[in-house]
């Protein structure tokens, strides 16, 4: 991969944004990049967490602006042109998406600046860290636009309202201690070393737990996110009847009491119909 690193150790993946002299920006191969490799994660039911870090000054630029002028044609001249816009950004949507229905948990590490589509894709994530020199910026509207790939509506899931309003209206960058304020990130460390390190060991006490377990229980938080609570304790009666496990509990409890890691099963390969042979 050109965009990415990727690695895979002890059940936890490791995705590195890998262009810091362009400021990790996102053009066409980014998207395909990522959209290939979260594809794959989840298809393969290898790796129980991700752990999404970055390199250089900072995190992410957002979307590479020169995209704008070739590679992708936003045509205004038209109805039919300006139609064609719902389609274009919906495919970009899904690529975000993909880590929202992820099988697994991700956890973003963020050094620096996250910018613009940064903010789509970090918003999109199961936790955050950052270091202490991070900021967000909702940069589309200082661009004459608006934030159209996920951060107007997941952002405002995760902090108050009056806070995403002004964020989107002037563009401000909202630093890490702020941010930590909002409840943005889960917590802010003095170096990129340190931060990256600690979403390792997160991500590897989330691999140390049921796949199926961890699996069901990012189910329930989304869903109940977007429903009342009652239709979410039907849900989360559904899920706990349709993955429940005695021998995942006799497990969990008997390495508890023996003082030694659980041993449970992956989740298994996704296969798609469209590959079955007829």
């Amino acid at each position: 991969m050109e965009c990415f690193n990727l690695t895979l150790q002890d059940h936890v993946a490791h995705l590195v944004l890998s262009r810091p002299d362009a400021l990790n920006t996102m053009h066409p191969k980014f998207w395909r990049e990522l959209d290939d490799v979260l594809a794959r994660l989840h298809r393969e039911g290898a790796a129980r967490a991700l752990v999404i870090s970055s390199t250089g000054k900072h995190f992410s630029a957002g979307m590479a602006l020169e995209t704008f002028g070739g590679d992708i044609a936003m045509n205004d001249r038209t109805p039919e042109g300006r139609a064609a816009v719902f389609d274009l950004l919906a495919e970009m949507q899904a690529t975000f998406t993909r880590l929202e229905t992820l099988r697994i948990p991700v956890i973003a590490a963020i050094q620096g600046g996250c910018i613009g589509g940064a903010v789509d894709m970090v918003t999109a994530c199961c936790i955050r860290y950052a270091t202490a020199d991070a900021f967000f910026c909702i940069q589309e509207i200082n661009i004459g636009m608006v934030a159209d790939v996920g951060t107007l509506q997941r952002l405002p899931k995760l902090v108050p309202l009056g806070v995403v309003k002004e964020l989107a209206y002037t563009g401000r960058r909202l630093p890490a201690q702020k941010a930590l304020g909002y409840g943005l990130v889960n917590e802010v460390f003095d170096t990129q070393e340190a931060m990256v390190g600690a979403a390792l060991k997160c991500a590897g006490e989330i691999a140390a737990k049921p796949p199926v377990a961890i699996w069901g229980t990012k189910q329930v938080i989304h869903y109940a996110r977007d429903h009342s609570v009652d239709d979410a304790l039907k849900q989360m009666g559904w899920i706990q009847g349709a993955i429940w496990s005695n021998s995942h509990v006799r497990e969990s409890v008997t390495a508890m009491k023996e003082k030694r890691a659980a041993v449970f099963p992956d989740l298994p390969p996704l296969a798609s119909f469209r590959d079955l042979q007829p």
